[in-house]
Formats: C-alpha cells, sequence, structure tokens
C-alpha cells in the first residue's frame, strides 16, 4: 500500500460530502520527452503514446495506451494496460503496484519518477442519492451523480464504461430525460444485436432499391433520433468497416443513407456504451483511435456492484417496491420486506451479473415467495444453487421467464457459460493466465478482467 493516500473523503453527521485528491505529479528522467512534466489533478491519469493519454510519449518502445495511475484512498496505484513491453519498476516487470514518493518506473526506455505535490483537488458529490431512475447512496455513485448533473444540459459526447449490468442504458436515459432535448425520442441501438450486413442501413438509412430486400426507403436510427438522443450501446461490437463512416458523423454531423448520393445533415447528441476496453482495442488496432477520442469526450466509468455493497439496499427496497405495485395493485399498503441475514446474504455476494442479476433475483423471489419476508431462501442467486445444464438440442423454453425481455434472458445464459468457461479453463491450464489467454484466443488483459467481472481466481501461475 503506498505511503502517500490519493483520496480524502470528508464527512458531517456521518455523510460523505466531499473528496479531496491529494495533487501529485510524474516526471520524464530520461528518453525523448525528458523534463516533461503531469500534474496528477484527477483520480486516474494515463500513460502511452496516443493523443487521448495524459502523459503522452514520443517512445516507439510504449503502447498507445500504456499505464495508468489512479488516486485511491489507499494510495496511488499503477497498472499496466497489457501493454507489449511491460511496465518496470526497479527489476521487476509489474502488472500493479503501490506508488510512494520517489519512486521510478520505466515504461518502454523511458524512466519516470512519481513525486507527491502540496496542494489538493477537490472533488464535487452529489447531495441526491439517486439521478433520475439511477440510484446510489455510495461515494462513488455521488460522485458520478455529480459529473452527470453537469454534463446532461451540453451537447456533449458521453462514453460510458463498466461492466455487463451495471446500469449503462439507465445512464443515457438520466441523460437525455436531464437534457433540454426530453421532449424529442431516445432511440437505443444495440451494436451488438444487428447482423453485420444490415448495420450499416440500420444506423444510417436505405434508399429503396439499395439492395435487395430493400422495399421502401429507410431512415436509420440516427435520423429517428433528431433533435433527441441516440444511445449507441455496445459500441466496442462495431465493425472496423464501419468505424470511419461513424467517425464522419461524429465529425460532420451528417449522414449517408446506403444507396443514396447526398448528405443529410442530423442534429442529436451522441451516448455510446462499452463493456470493453476500448483502450486495449485502440493498442490491438481494432478500434480506431479517432473514434474513440471523437467518442470520450466525457467519461463515465460505473463500479460494479460487488465495488458498492453500501447500495443494495436502497436497490433492494427500489424494486421490491416495484414489484409490490405491479403484483398488489390494488392494495397499496403491502409491501415486501427482507429479513436482516437475507439482506447480509445479498450485500456479501460478489454479483457477477451486477444490478440485472440482483433485480431478476428480487422479482424472482418476490414471485415465488409465501409471504411478504424474503429470507435467505428466498433471495439465494441461482448462480448459488444447483446451475441447470444447457445440453445439445434443448428447448428454447428453458429460458423464457416472465417479463424477461430477448437481452437480458440472452445476458443471463452469457454470464453462465462466461463464468463455467473461464473456470473450467484456468483449471485445465493451472490458472496460468497466458497459457489460458492463448488457448481461449483473447490476451491476457482481457481474460484478467473478465475473471475479475466473475470472482474467477487464478490458483497463482498467472505468469
Amino acid at each position: 500500500m503506498s505511503e502517500t493516500p490519493g483520496l480524502t473523503t470528508i464527512f458531517k453527521d456521518k455523510k460523505a460530502t466531499k473528496r479531496r485528491l491529494k495533487k501529485a505529479k510524474l516526471v520524464v528522467l530520461e528518453g525523448a520527452d525528458k523534463d516533461k512534466e503531469l500534474v496528477i489533478d484527477r483520480e486516474r491519469v494515463t500513460i502511452g503514446r496516443t493523443m487521448f493519454c495524459d502523459l503522452v510519449l514520443q517512445d516507439k518502445a510504449v503502447s498507445g495506451t500504456h499505464a495508468e495511475v489512479i488516486a485511491t484512498e489507499s494510495g496511488y496505484l499503477l497498472k499496466d494496460l497489457d501493454s507489449t513491453n511491460g511496465t518496470r519498476v526497479g527489476e521487476l516487470k509489474i502488472r500493479e503496484v503501490w506508488l510512494k514518493a520517489g519512486t521510478v518506473l520505466r515504461v518502454g526506455q523511458t524512466r519516470i519518477r512519481f513525486e507527491p505535490q502540496q496542494g489538493e483537488v477537490e472533488i464535487e458529490l452529489s447531495r441526491e442519492d439517486r439521478f433520475h431512475d439511477l440510484l446510489g447512496k455510495s461515494v462513488r455513485m455521488r460522485e458520478i451523480f455529480a459529473v452527470l448533473q453537469k454534463v446532461a444540459a451540453p451537447d456533449l459526447t458521453v462514453l460510458i464504461r463498466g461492466e455487463t449490468g451495471t446500469g449503462k442504458e439507465l445512464v443515457a436515459r438520466a441523460l437525455h430525460k436531464a437534457s433540454p432535448r426530453v421532449e424529442k425520442p431516445l432511440v437505443v441501438q444495440d451494436c451488438s444485436a444487428i447482423p453485420k450486413d444490415l448495420i450499416e442501413s440500420t444506423l444510417f438509412g436505405h434508399e429503396r432499391g439499395a439492395f435487395t430486400g430493400a422495399t421502401d426507403r429507410h431512415k436509420g436510427s440516427f435520423e429517428q433520433a433528431e433533435n433527441g438522443t441516440i444511445f449507441l450501446d455496445e459500441i466496442g461490437e462495431l465493425e472496423m468497416s464501419l468505424q470511419p463512416k461513424l467517425l464522419r458523423v461524429l465529425e460532420n454531423r451528417e449522414i449517408k443513407r446506403v444507396g443514396g448520393d447526398r448528405t443529410i445533415p442530423v442534429s442529436c447528441r451522441v451516448v455510446a456504451a462499452t463493456n470493453r476496453d476500448l483502450r486495449q482495442m485502440v493498442n490491438e488496432g481494432t478500434f480506431r483511435e479517432d473514434l474513440y477520442y471523437r467518442l470520450s469526450v466525457v467519461q463515465v466509468e460505473l463500479p460494479s456492484l460487488k465495488e458498492r455493497p453500501e447500495d443494495i439496499p436502497l436497490l433492494v427496497s427500489a424494486f421490491l417496491d416495484e414489484f409490490a405495485k405491479r403484483n398488489f395493485p390494488d392494495e397499496p399498503d403491502r409491501a415486501y420486506n427482507v429479513s436482516t441475514d437475507a439482506m447480509a446474504r445479498l450485500k456479501s455476494y460478489p454479483w457477477p451479473g451486477n444490478i440485472r442479476e440482483l433485480k431478476n433475483t428480487i422479482e424472482r423471489a418476490a414471485s415465488l415467495a409465501d409471504g411478504l419476508e424474503l429470507g435467505v431462501r428466498d433471495l439465494l442467486p441461482a448462480s448459488q444453487k444447483t446451475p441447470a445444464r444447457i445440453l445439445p438440442g434443448g428447448t428454447a423454453e428453458q429460458f423464457v421467464e416472465e417479463g424477461v425481455p430477448f437481452k437480458e434472458a440472452k445476458q443471463k445464459v452469457l454470464d453462465t457459460f462466461e463464468a463455467g468457461y473461464l473456470k473450467v479453463l484456468l483449471d485445465k491450464h493451472g490458472g496460468n493466465i497466458t497459457r489460458s489467454a492463448q488457448a481461449a484466443g483473447l490476451t491476457r488483459y482481457h481474460l484478467r478482467e473478465l475473471a475479475k467481472r466473475y470472482g474467477v481466481r487464478d490458483s497463482g501461475g498467472n505468469s
């Protein structure tokens, strides 16, 4: 742990009112950028060659986004971002390490010293425990609410990052509701759910006769969102061939329909989301650097549910109120509650499916419980019970639940598969991240992030 705390939270009447960031700086000691400095005045800064990094280096041995420094209440944490040549402190190649005053790190051929500084930066926290349909009393969420309150009105492009089920679409909807465009359409487009041969037509529209089956002119998502907001979910799944076309839309605010020869001006706010690390995809050459730069004017990073257990009672209460109104529409005084033991279990469970998994668990418990008080057995997540096997030739009925839309049902199956796949994969390769990643066709960084998401731990051979 670092000897220099990066963040301090200030409390008043047992409620956090603000956070203070202790300033520090990075000083380049040798290399092409010798004497270059970066003052760390926010919670996360990046080091690398690309233009969207905070400390931009000319060293060709440095990856596009090579490493990052994160200020936390435990200190300053240096993390390697699965760079090609690695990050070193002394003779040790590190994945992550706590920094202390005078620590010298090396990226590529460049040596950099970490130096604490005098002075602090105040980070605003929202006074509210919600922002439209987003709920949270934790410091992390109230910090996010403060950012959303500031950026809702301007037409800034926002990139939302976070694990599956953390509420990225709710953020987009909240931004739309809080913006001057609220009376205009909000168009939600899941980039992972569109067939490759239809995605251009879906986003930008097509003219009659543009391709077989195009019997009428079709307005794409951007035109449908005119004067409103377009939410591009799973933007990391967008085909490389379409990325330049999306970039032109963001730069010029005009589209050209498939089969058309004229440009059409569009006016809509763009909000994008992904559960993938686009910086790593830029490093790998699977996502355009200039498109990432355009999308990430404002970045919002949602924490996983296991990082904010203090929010679980608030979320559970909201879900139970919703289900009670639906289940007892003529009995407003009837309400569900959760036993003390059950709430303790909910707060201690890691929730790999995040808020979506929590909501599904509460809904199932409310529907099947014998009474209005939900106990441990009622609330036990499906993943803690004996999981049903998905057998070849199984019927679709096993995946269909009343009131659960296709996207959520699909995600539950994927979550079950990914968690099981990762456990078997790591067990098969003795917990060795490198060998497991090679066998699965994934990068080490991607595999580690998936393992963290599902609480799958390697057995020590994580070279």
